[in-house]
């Protein structure tokens, strides 16, 4: 369903990354934010899903300024490895990946970003700094409680494990107290990861209700 592509951002910096469209005419469209991972197997596979859902989905790979076409699996050993690029994470550039993403898709109509892990906390960065968007989602992003000080400019909603083993809840509290304009869901006995199921934190019950939550708020907000 889906092709790779090529992404120019502000500073003229070329990237990857991976683009899935509809069988029919696109309803909007939406940025995905890679885990840590890179543009790997499941990334491709939610973008795959989202076009299934009627919108062009884009998903920049937000590492090529460190290492291009970076692709991880899920094993100990791979996690230890994609750790090195969030040892000392450049925000901005991943920013300027994440918006040059957006303008990409802009000509199909509202614009939406949806992140996972890194991504969940770049699309509420995104959120609160980028042009372009009509709606945030994000999905166990650990750096948001870093950022919730700044408010989002478009409606924006967040998902977390209840489990999670990096993401204290009193941080998931601090952020509904600072943020009351954001949707907030905890998810009872989820871990981090929960929503992919190629990790062995898959939460099928969690996922199954967290994914037509989010497709519900796009449908809100991409009109």
């Amino acid at each position: 369903m889906g092709h790779d592509i090529k992404l120019t951002a502000s500073d003229n910096f070329q990237l990857g990354g991976y683009r899935a469209d509809p069988a029919t005419a696109p309803k909007a469209a939406v940025v995905v934010i890679q885990e840590i991972f890179g543009v790997n197997h499941h990334i491709r596979a939610v973008c795959d899903r989202l076009a299934g859902e009627g919108y062009v989905a884009i998903a920049p790979a937000i590492f090529d300024r460190v290492e291009r076409n970076f692709q991880s699996g899920y094993s100990p050993d791979e996690v230890a490895v994609a750790r090195k690029f969030i040892a000392n994470p450049d925000w901005a550039a991943m920013l300027r990946d994440s918006q040059a993403a957006i303008d990409a898709v802009r000509n199909v109509g509202p614009v939406g970003i949806i992140g996972f892990c890194l991504g969940g906390s770049i699309a509420y960065a995104a959120a609160t700094k980028l042009s372009g968007l009509s709606a945030a989602i994000g999905y166990y992003g650990g750096a948001i409680v870093r950022f919730a000080d700044d408010k989002p400019k478009v409606p924006t909603q967040l998902h977390f494990g209840e489990k999670d083993a990096g993401i204290p809840l009193g941080d998931v509290e601090t952020i509904r107290a600072k943020r009351p304009d954001v949707e907030v869901y905890i998810y009872p006995g989820a871990q981090h990861g929960f929503h992919c199921d190629e990790r062995a934190s898959y939460d099928k019950t969690s996922a199954d209700i967290a994914w037509p939550r989010s497709m519900s708020f796009l449908a809100k907000h991409l009109k």
